[in-house]
């Protein structure tokens, strides 16, 4: 039989004035943290003292008790008495609780075991502490003030309240970690958390940022385009509800609703839209919150042009001007600085600011044939494309009156051709014929060739001709035509989504805009102001024309072997690279539209097999995200997207796919493909897996 080892004995409590009592140099603590002197002795003074000071008494040489205790443990708190007894708010006298030990034990050792032996208070018995508190009627703030922490920390606990009880049973059992508690909280749908819980807790994907994801999926940013244009107080004044996150900066929280959120959008969008149409005068508008990139293609533009000044405004404008002159040169003359002078000239400048900068208007005509694009910018703000004309909203000529003045006859312009004959007829009898056709053809065609030539010997001439039938083209839809036989097609790619939103784009859009403005309204006045035109503009009018006639879009059905093989020489040629140009790999633009298999092939080639494994077992919509994420900043590029190493000679590509026939098909009746398409063009027996995901048909598989 076990012996029973003797009893415990616990040291005596007592109170003992304070003034009999001094910090004992054992004590361990040397490093301050958490909370202050001054708010543990608000605490006391509030609450009283909840824990007893450990205390030892002093002995002298002759080992009698002096009266004097020596503390080495519950330093801090002694110190926090101390500064209400020098606060003249505790008696030096006032009792204190004190344990007073036998000094079986080390003091150091004491110290030690009271610091190490105490556990903090779980953060799930926090929140419920806060919230028992708040149930019996305690504020968030009056709560922050009694415990000294902020306000936002007391909603954050309080905040656990919308988990669910069995995560947090999972969180007090240490299952969940608090930093996973704290993502489930920005949801309120009980049932939701627990589909999610159950969900991650079979993979290795258990982030919150990951938790946060799945909860949100079907709600919509408050960062939104369409949310910043309706205004979260709308959309909660009609009944919407916004989800926050406390504990993360969440950028507004999301919105729950996405379907009442394009309603109220659309509406506003609207009436916005009818509010431009009626205050402007325009024929039409159309309202969208995005269009496809090259919808404005077949329309043509027209440009507003800055208001003249009145005779008034002009006459002013010359009297603050010569003002302004004059007190500059006086003042450029003084050899002192005058305030009062500079504020003169300040305010001058600033009228003339305001004279110039008139607004800039429609001409009316334009305005009653031409209509308005309005859709969402990225920041929420109105998208106003104003001066589009439709083709059957074109100002056709007069066919009657045509006629009647002899423009309608058919053979004016053999009269009007540089043959320089000229009717001069007295009657019928004596009419000279008009030239045969025949020999205005070959009188024209010797003229054309001799016009080639001397235009060869004429560099600067001849840059400006197909500069001026270039701008022709993309300018002016209806405008005059020139006497070289160019072409320039811009192909719209309508199909592919997003891509007005790009940079590239934008960067287009802002230099069609400026040299809109800039060119004559009348073609007729074009080829003047190109001969005008400084040389480095006119280059730069080119390459903007030039450029909008590129397409290297490879089409399974369209053999353009030659073309493509051209388009990697010119980007080879002025050092173009995707990932320099801003490309990167996202669920909308690549991954969200392959395969499975192409994800995992995308992750392996920058981050290794274990990152492909890690993502293996997710669908294929989070697996699409997840490889975003992962593959961020890592420069990786699709095949399609990819330069050549080196760039083969066209016919050896050529031969490579078959021979070409007049109809652009190789013999074997397909059209040639490049490597990335070819590669699985062959492949036949799909995984039945994989064709369930291959959703998108253009997509790069």
């Amino acid at each position: 039989m076990v012996q029973a080892t003797g009893n415990v004995t616990l040291s005596v409590a007592r109170d003992i004035p304070f003034n009999k009592l001094v910090l004992s140099q054992q004590n361990v603590r040397k490093v301050t943290s958490g909370v202050s002197i001054e708010e543990l002795a608000e605490d006391i003074a509030h609450r009283g003292l909840l824990t007893s000071l450990n205390v030892r008494p002093e002995l002298d040489a002759d080992g009698n008790e002096t009266g004097i205790y020596r503390i080495p443990a519950g330093g801090r708190r002694y110190r926090a008495l101390e500064r209400l007894v020098s606060q003249k708010r505790l008696a030096k006298t006032a009792g204190v609780p004190c344990i007073v030990s036998k000094g079986d034990t080390l003091e150091a050792e004491d110290s030690l075991a009271e610091n190490l032996q105490r556990l903090s208070l779980h953060p799930l018995d926090q929140f419920r502490a806060f919230q028992t508190l708040r149930e019996q009627g305690l504020g968030e703030e009056e709560i922050a003030a009694r415990f000294f922490v902020s306000v936002a920390t007391v909603k954050q606990r309080l905040r656990l309240a919308s988990v669910s009880p069995r995560l947090l049973d999972f969180y007090g059992e240490d299952e969940m970690t608090l930093e996973q508690i704290m993502a489930f909280s920005i949801s309120n749908d009980h049932v939701r958390q627990e589909q999610v819980w159950d969900a991650i807790s079979r993979s290795h994907s258990r982030e919150p940022y990951y938790i946060r994801r799945l909860l949100t999926e079907t709600a919509v940013r408050a960062a939104d385009r369409r949310a910043v244009y309706v205004g979260i107080d709308v959309y909660e004044a009609a009944g919407g509800v916004v989800m926050r996150d406390l504990f993360e900066q969440d950028q507004g929280g999301w919105l729950q609703d996405p379907a009442l959120l394009e309603q109220l959008a659309m509406e506003k969008l609207k009436v916005d839209a009818e509010v431009i149409r009626s205050a402007e005068g325009w024929k039409w508008v159309e309202t969208a919150f995005d269009f496809p990139y090259g919808h404005t293609s077949g329309l043509r533009r027209v440009y507003s042009t800055q208001a003249e000044m009145t005779e008034e405004e002009l006459a002013r404008h010359d009297g603050i001007r010569a003002g302004y002159d004059r007190l500059d040169g006086e003042y450029a003359e003084a050899s002192k600085y005058s305030e009062t002078t500079g504020q003169k000239l300040e305010r001058l400048a600033a009228d003339l600011d305001r004279l110039n900068d008139r607004p800039y208007v429609f001409e009316p005509e334009d305005v009653v044939r031409g209509g308005v694009f309005i859709s969402l910018a990225a920041s929420g703000e109105l998208k106003i494309d104003r001066g589009f004309v439709r083709p059957e909203d074109e100002q056709r000529p007069d066919i009657a009156s045509s006629a009647a003045d002899g423009s309608g006859d058919s053979n004016s312009s053999a009269a009007a051709a540089p043959s320089g004959v000229v009717d001069h007829a007295v009657d019928d009898d004596e009419a000279i014929e008009p030239l045969p056709d025949r020999l205005v053809l070959d009188l024209t065609a010797a003229r054309t060739i001799a016009l080639r030539n001397a235009l060869a010997n004429n560099p600067l001439m001849a840059f400006i001709a197909v500069l001026h039938a270039f701008v022709l083209k993309t300018f002016y839809l209806y405008g005059s035509d020139s006497c070289l036989e160019l072409t320039l097609q811009s192909a719209r790619f309508s199909q592919t989504p997003g891509l007005g939103d790009t940079v590239w784009a934008k960067e287009i859009d802002q230099r069609q805009e400026a040299w809109g403005h800039d060119l004559p309204k009348d073609p007729n006045d074009l080829w003047a102001f190109l001969v005008a035109l400084d040389e480095v503009s006119r280059q730069a009018l080119l390459a903007h024309c030039a450029s909008l006639s590129i397409n290297a879009v490879v089409e399974p059905w369209n053999n353009r072997t030659r073309a493509l093989a051209h388009a990697d020489l010119l980007a080879r040629s002025i050092g173009f690279d995707m990932v320099e140009a801003g490309w990167v790999p996202t669920a909308d633009n690549y991954l969200g539209r392959v395969t499975k298999g192409r994800i995992l092939q995308a992750v392996r080639e920058v981050k290794g097999d274990p990152s492909a494994e890690l993502i293996g077992h997710l669908n294929k919509a989070d697996m699409a995200r997840e490889a975003e994420r992962l593959m961020t900043g890592s420069g990786w590029l699709p095949e399609p997207l990819r330069l050549v190493a080196n760039v083969a000679s066209v016919e050896g590509a050529t031969s490579d796919t078959g021979q070409v026939s007049n109809e652009g098909a190789n013999e074997t009746g397909k059209p040639g493909l490049p490597a990335f398409l070819a590669d699985d063009a062959g492949d036949v027996s799909t995984p039945t897996d994989e064709l369930d995901e291959q959703q998108h048909p253009d997509a790069a598989e």
